[in-house]
């Protein structure tokens, strides 16, 4: 009779568990570890952030990189994206196709395979059996028309009677990719169930640190004296000063 008993108390307790925390018995949300992790990103997204931007207004100010044809065509292209989504709000449903495009394509690079796909201008969907932290937030740092606009020029320049043309090359970066930006910003301040997948505060960590990335890596091509063995010096020399001055604090009160 004891067992019989115990059964039912140890069941009630148990369901009284999870409706007070939602948490299955045994069992680690995924944001209870990610929000650590997005803490651990910090350190990482300011070093970076201080790199970038002291590159960006060394090569600006002192190189005058922005009087440069490539640096006009960036910002022209960047100019006319910002008119076009504020004067034609149904291009929204073209940037929900890329998005949607996406997560399909980083579905079928971890393997897995899309069963529905829909796309309107109220919003899209794909149904999938894979699903994980980078299928879902590839809309937010992977810029699908800027690699689109990227992989046309590389085949174009395959065709003997076309040459080179750096900036037309920028202005279409500059176009594709202030398109991604302003809607992402805009998808992110609606809210969407993408951003809460692995809680909010990951989700923007991993978003700003992989957007800083990749126009890190635009500033660095388009610009003639920032290189890839300076950008990278100069990570490392604020990585260290950082590292540092983290030492020096927890030094003091301890």
């Amino acid at each position: 009779m004891s067992s019989k008993r115990s059964r039912p108390a140890k069941k009630s307790l148990t369901s009284l568990y999870v409706s007070l925390t939602g948490v299955e018995p045994g069992y680690v949300p995924k944001r209870w570890v990610k929000f650590p992790v997005a803490l651990l990103l910090l350190p990482p997204c300011w070093v970076l952030s201080l790199t970038f931007f002291t590159a960006m207004f060394s090569t600006t100010l002192n190189d005058f990189f922005w009087v440069s044809p490539v640096f006009w065509f960036f910002s022209g292209g960047c100019a006319i994206a910002a008119i076009l989504c504020e004067g034609f709000p149904k291009l929204v449903i073209v940037y929900v196709l890329g998005h949607e495009l996406t997560h399909a394509i980083w579905v079928w690079l971890h393997g897995g395979r899309v069963h529905d796909f829909r796309v309107t201008s109220e919003g899209g969907h794909i149904i999938t059996d894979k699903t994980n932290t980078w299928v879902v937030l590839a809309p937010y740092f992977f810029p699908f028309y800027t690699a689109g606009w990227i992989v046309a020029y590389g085949l174009a320049l395959l065709i003997p009677s076309v040459s080179a043309q750096s900036e037309s090359l920028f202005f279409g970066i500059g176009l594709t990719w202030t398109f991604h930006m302003i809607y992402t910003v805009r998808m992110i301040k609606k809210g969407q169930p993408d951003i809460e997948y692995g809680g909010i505060f990951f989700s923007i960590v991993v978003i700003y640190f992989l957007n800083l990335v990749l126009i890190s890596a635009l500033l660095i091509v388009a610009s003639p004296s920032v290189t890839w063995t300076g950008f990278a010096r100069d990570l490392l020399e604020n990585a260290m000063d950082f590292s540092a001055a983290v030492v020096h604090l927890v030094s003091r009160f301890l």
